[in-house]
């Protein structure tokens, strides 16, 4: 017997005309593209934010009281790990926690090593900071991702190697990383007096069935050589509310990034960023879980699509995040071109591999955090596209 689901991801919401990054496209134009969901968020949390905007004095903040409490309850329940409630720092999210990370941890013109293909975002932070970008290129057999530790082992023994940014699970290839995996990692940096961020943004947005490991929750080697961001935001698509949390047992560690967050004023909570990650983490569980499903199942009907009538594109194998890795290497090497040629002859705007480096160039990357028959036409648009790019060369 098929159980009913409570809520209604079939449900379209139109979402032209909101400032939407997502949608700020053509009205032609089908975006699945950056990472956000095309769902509206948990009930409970829309009905908190009710509230709050309904008392209608929007003053200077501190965080709520159920906010720390929630979200250590909710690794320690979902991820069985338990973190010290005043080792939590607010933040306005994970991007900007990650930049201003990096220029505690290092110093100018130190290489921060990154698996790639990686986030990009990643690369700005680094860039940005003066730092140099120093890639370990994650092993590829032509079906799945695999950690390569011996070219990450030279990359952290580097004299000027002094960070590690981890992606947890990982964006883009939704690799969830094992225990044993994220051991290895851990001892390497350690050896090597390598700091780990671990930026596990993407950890409740795993297939039924598929848990992942918090980076610190490995050793005590891990724990006291790392800092975590977390988030609500993908899980619960609340991006746009500037929500996030960094999380360290190392006492040093936690200290730098609390003044670095302050002295960047990025640990400032607005009237509803804390209320709705209290929420999510503290009443939302039953909505997240037939999320995760609804998401899995959108993945598993792509992937049969992709398979049957788009043969020359690969998934590749990922239980995590709601992000198709497409391997176009029989069609092009340069995904930058193809992705623009789709988005002009059909309309569907989705991101190109190259922006993640390492083999990137090869794989054009899919939002399928959408209502069914959303992803159905996107599908559509993908298989003219690729049909006809050939034509067109």
């Amino acid at each position: 017997m098929i159980k009913k689901m409570k809520y209604d991801f079939d449900r379209i919401t139109d979402r032209r005309g909101t400032s939407s990054l997502k949608w700020d496209v053509s009205d032609n134009e089908l975006p699945m593209w950056v990472a956000d969901m095309d769902f509206p968020t948990a009930p409970d949390i829309i009905s908190a934010l009710k509230d709050r905007v309904t008392h209608g004095v929007f003053g200077y903040n501190v965080l709520p009281e159920e906010w720390a409490p929630s979200i250590v309850r909710w690794w320690k329940d979902r991820h069985g790990f338990e973190m010290e409630a005043d080792r939590l720092c607010f933040c306005t999210g994970v991007v900007p926690a990650i930049s201003c990370l990096v220029k505690r941890y290092t110093n100018h013109g130190d290489r921060v090593v990154v698996m790639t293909p990686a986030y990009d975002i990643f690369y700005h932070s680094i860039e940005n900071a003066g730092r140099q970008v120093y890639e370990s290129p994650l092993g590829y057999d032509g079906k799945k991702y695999e950690i390569d530790f011996a070219d990450l082992e030279e990359k952290l023994s580097h004299p000027q190697s002094t960070l590690l940014i981890l992606c947890n699970p990982h964006n883009p290839t939704g690799n969830i990383w094992t225990a044993e995996q994220l051991a290895a990692v851990g001892e390497m940096c350690s050896n090597n007096g390598v700091t780990v961020i671990s930026d596990e943004i993407h950890c409740d947005l795993t297939d039924p069935g598929y848990g992942y490991t918090p980076f610190a929750s490995v050793s005590d080697t891990c724990a006291n050589i790392s800092v975590t961001c977390i988030s609500a935001s993908k899980a619960f698509n609340i991006a746009g509310l500037q929500s996030a949390a960094v999380y360290s047992r190392n006492k040093k560690l936690f200290e730098i990034a609390v003044r670095g967050l302050n002295s960047d004023e990025l640990a400032e909570p607005n009237t509803f960023a804390a209320i709705a990650t209290a929420t999510a983490f503290g009443k939302c569980g039953d909505w997240l879980d037939e999320l995760r499903g609804y998401l899995t199942e959108n993945k598993r009907y792509a992937e049969e699509y992709i398979r049957c009538y788009i043969p020359e594109v690969h998934c590749v194998m990922s239980h995590a995040t709601y992000l198709l890795w497409l391997d176009v290497t029989k069609i092009t090497e340069d995904s930058d071109e193809l992705a623009s040629y789709i988005r002009n002859a059909t309309g569907l705007y989705l991101s190109s591999g190259g922006q993640y480096r390492g083999n990137g160039k090869s794989f054009l990357r899919m939002n399928v955090a959408c209502p069914r028959s959303v992803l159905e036409r996107g599908l559509e648009l993908l298989r003219r596209g690729i049909g006809s790019y050939g034509d067109a060369l």
